[in-house]
């Protein structure tokens, strides 16, 4: 239900799964009298899914704790309740995004060993590969430790998801020399250099988030939430303009479905608000094959 295309983009993208994996059952979650008839309309196959009836809903300017306390039956409340209690393998919404990282946080426990969990996006690369950069807007103040973590976990998602063989690892920072940067930087650069688990490469600057300098980029949650809001903007600009390019066309977000969040349990991805079918399509696949891989387990400590 959550989103400002719901329910019907959540809909058309479960039946353009659905049409390309007809062994899969999924757990749909929302109000009945809103998405039945859509269920009806678009001609999902009943035996690929189940529906549960949550009648409430967490709106995107609501306060996301006090919402998931007060809506115990709203969809996201109810999804977290099914995953934490192992009813669901993953769970997937493009709504209220402040809900879905705190029920991330407080239904799921961090993996053993993770101080923080991240989030990640996709950083498209000039010669054509991809990038991962984290973290994206959880941890907007972060500890020396925890970069340390994130390259780690970044790592295992980039070969594990992504295909990357032993990613390159860096840390984004004003400058190549591994003095430079604030306090932060500088108190994470020897952790990240002596992690015998990184192919740690040293610092990357600004201009080399697009090009091919590392695999994961490693930074607090304010400065990667700037760089991924910049990243958006690049993609609606050429839309605006008629500039079409392969290159930038990689920037439209419906291409990766959602952000993992990485370092609990199991797999939630969040969806952008304004997700339509081809996202929720791909929000779909890509929790299918984290939970084929079981790439949430391997980053426990």
């Amino acid at each position: 239900m959550g989103g400002d295309l719901a329910p019907l983009e959540a809909v058309k993208g479960v039946r353009q799964y659905l049409a390309q994996s007809p062994e899969a059952h999924l757990l749909l979650l929302g109000d009945e009298a809103q998405v039945a008839p859509l269920l009806a309309e678009h001609d999902l196959p009943a035996g690929a899914y189940t529906f549960v009836h949550t009648p409430q809903v967490i709106d995107m300017h609501e306060h996301p704790t006090k919402a998931l306390r007060e809506k115990q039956r709203s969809s996201i409340a109810v999804g977290f309740h099914l995953l934490a209690t192992d009813k669901i393998d993953a769970f997937i919404s493009a709504g209220n995004t402040g809900a879905m990282l705190v029920g991330s946080l407080y239904s799921l426990k961090p993996l053993e060993g993770i101080l923080r969990p991240t989030i990640s996006t996709i950083i498209p690369k000039e010669n054509g590969g991809t990038g991962l950069l984290l973290d994206v807007g959880l941890n907007s103040d972060c500890k020396p430790e925890q970069l340390n973590q994130f390259a780690r976990m970044g790592s295992i998602y980039a070969e594990t998801i992504l295909g990357i063989e032993n990613p390159r690892a860096a840390l984004l920072n004003i400058g190549e020399e591994e003095s430079k940067g604030n306090l932060l930087a500088q108190a994470a650069y020897p952790l990240l250099k002596s992690n015998p688990a990184l192919n740690f490469t040293g610092n990357v600057e600004g201009r080399d988030i697009l090009l091919n300098r590392a695999d994961v980029m490693v930074c607090d949650g304010f400065t990667g939430n700037i760089i991924l809001k910049l990243c958006e903007s690049l993609f609606g600009i050429t839309q605006q303009k008629g500039i079409d390019h392969d290159y930038f066309q990689r920037f439209n977000f419906e291409n990766y479905g959602g952000t993992p969040v990485l370092g609990i349990s199991k797999p939630v991805i969040i969806g952008h608000g304004i997700s339509r079918e081809h996202a929720f399509h791909n929000m779909i696949l890509l929790a299918q094959k984290m939970i084929y891989t079981g790439v949430m387990q391997q980053m426990s400590i």
